[in-house]
């Protein structure tokens, strides 16, 4: 299939759900899976070398994700994405919100930071560089929340309701850059809210939340102006090819609804991740505090046993 232009020179038939999935590859993205998933395996083979563990689920998670952007970027649903809204916007949503998500999950740069070799004294390797890279002041920046929510919004209303997304489309490097913009800013704001890997900025449980529930909802407005739109609102879909038997506008609605809908799906597992992290931290902290009374024989609590004594005997 030819990527070029607008895609409107594809004939291709109605969609169905089997004519979307068939292999068919975007070159980068096939590449930069098999990378990912390689590069992620022989880290934990260097760990479980070296007797070291590291959790499968976050394996599953880690490989769940580079799948999930296979699926949209690697079969025909790339090809119906160049030509029709709705599918378009399946690829937008998954690679966005959904593949992100289960990428953190996997905690890559905990496991890099992990299965790299500490570089010798006063050298610097991949190891050592990487830290640099996250403390830097570059990194602080584009993870914080008053850089990143913006910068999440923008990516959908800035891209969709000025000429930027048909320009994007004209060209096969365009579609492609706008892909891994998707991609990038969701891994950029979801990763301080996850908290599984390190980064500069790292918010409490709360603040975590807070930060999610700022972006979600401007998500679902999107969707809505879409849905109630009385017009095709983006160039590159107005006339889909006539082999397709759709109309624009129908599509449009479609592709909000999408839209809308997936603005809660992220909400819910990242919510379900930050309990289960919370929890787990939790039972940590209590673990802790229960080793230190052994200890030193439970000082902290016969120290405010004494203080409420001395309280009660002012008193008296």
């Amino acid at each position: 299939m030819d990527h070029s232009g607008h895609g409107m020179n594809m004939d291709l038939p109605p969609f169905t759900l089997g004519r979307g999935l068939p292999f068919s590859a975007d070159p980068f993205f096939l590449i930069g899976c098999v990378l990912a998933l390689g590069l992620y395996g022989y880290g934990v083979l260097r760990l479980r070398r070296r007797g070291d563990s590291w959790p499968v689920g976050r394996t599953v998670f880690f490989v769940i994700g580079v799948l999930t952007i296979a699926l949209v970027m690697c079969t025909r649903l790339n090809d119906y994405g160049m030509v029709m809204f709705s599918v378009h916007m399946v690829q937008h949503m998954v690679i966005s919100m959904l593949s992100p998500i289960l990428l953190l999950l996997g905690a890559p740069v905990t496991l890099a930071l992990r299965a790299l070799p500490v570089a010798g004294r006063g050298r610097k390797g991949p190891r050592e560089l990487l830290l640099m890279l996250l403390h830097s002041r570059y990194m602080k920046i584009i993870t914080h929340p008053v850089f990143t929510i913006p910068l999440f919004i923008a990516s959908l209303y800035a891209l969709y309701f000025t000429p930027l997304f048909d320009f994007l489309m004209g060209s096969k490097a365009g579609h492609l850059a706008m892909m891994v913009h998707f991609l990038a800013v969701g891994l950029v704001f979801f990763w301080p809210i996850m908290g599984v890997d390190p980064g500069p900025h790292r918010p409490g449980y709360v603040m975590r939340m807070l930060e999610l529930f700022a972006g979600m909802p401007f998500h679902a407005f999107f969707g809505i102006a879409l849905m109630m739109a009385t017009s095709p609102m983006v160039e590159t879909y107005k006339h889909p090819p006539a082999s397709l038997g759709i109309d624009a506008l129908s599509d449009q609605n479609w592709a909000g609804g999408i839209a809308w809908a997936f603005s809660e799906i992220p909400s819910v597992l990242v919510l379900i991740a930050l309990v289960f992290q919370w929890y787990r931290s939790e039972q940590r902290t209590a673990r802790r505090a229960d080793r230190a009374a052994d200890r030193d024989g439970d000082q902290e609590l016969k120290a405010y046993n004494a203080y409420l004594a001395s309280l009660q005997a002012r008193g008296q």
